[in-house]
């Protein structure tokens, strides 16, 4: 395995056990043992945990925007945003660590005293609204709509609120969904078609 490949995995594994444990509640060795290598060979891939992280963050956000990226093609206006709306969902039902790290990026923004770390969660999430309103076209009221809609979805996800719980009523729903009967009360947290989560 190439050492590009063996950044891949780790950066893979980091991402796995920072969306479980956050960046102060995970250790490198962690991940090191995750993926299979010794600590010292961690470190001469990624010099420091905070590069780790880093790595771990770009591979989330990098995921998500794509996931927007390849639902949105061919579409536009309000057709695009529902498309990447339903893709997103689907995305953090099949992948949790990708839901889960990103609202560990929110906390270590916050919290990290690492003002590289904060300043890389900041740039990386305005690429993230700037590509949907660039492949959209919509206005502001349209996009808060769809990041406000997303944090809430990632919120009621990430506590396991049933999907047929009171808090999920109001969502928008396509015309094909619209009259859907309420999920099982075991089925996974989350709405089956969300019009316009965002992360």
């Amino acid at each position: 395995m190439s050492a590009e490949d063996r950044r891949e995995s780790v950066t893979r594994a980091a991402m796995t056990e920072f969306a479980k444990g956050g960046y102060f509640g995970t250790s490198t060795e962690a991940i090191a043992r995750r993926v299979g290598v010794s600590q010292p060979y961690l470190f001469r891939l990624f010099p420091t945990k905070v590069d780790l992280f880093k790595a771990a963050a770009n591979r989330c956000f990098d995921r998500t925007i794509a996931t927007f990226e390849q639902a949105a093609e061919g579409l536009e206006g309000e057709g695009a945003l529902e498309a990447m709306g339903q893709a997103y969902g689907e995305m953090i039902e099949e992948d949790r660590d990708v839901l889960l790290m990103q609202m560990q990026l929110y906390v270590a923004a916050a919290a990290s005293g690492d003002g590289d770390v904060a300043e890389l969660v900041r740039r990386r999430w305005l690429d993230m609204w700037d590509m949907v309103r660039a492949r959209t076209g919509l206005d502001d009221e349209w996009m808060n709509k769809f990041f406000s809609t997303g944090m809430l979805i990632n919120t009621l996800v990430s506590l396991g609120i049933p999907s047929d719980d009171r808090c999920w009523l109001g969502f928008p729903f396509d015309e094909s969904t619209e009259q859907a009967e309420p999920a099982e009360s075991n089925k996974s947290a989350g709405p089956a078609d969300p019009a316009e989560p965002a992360a």
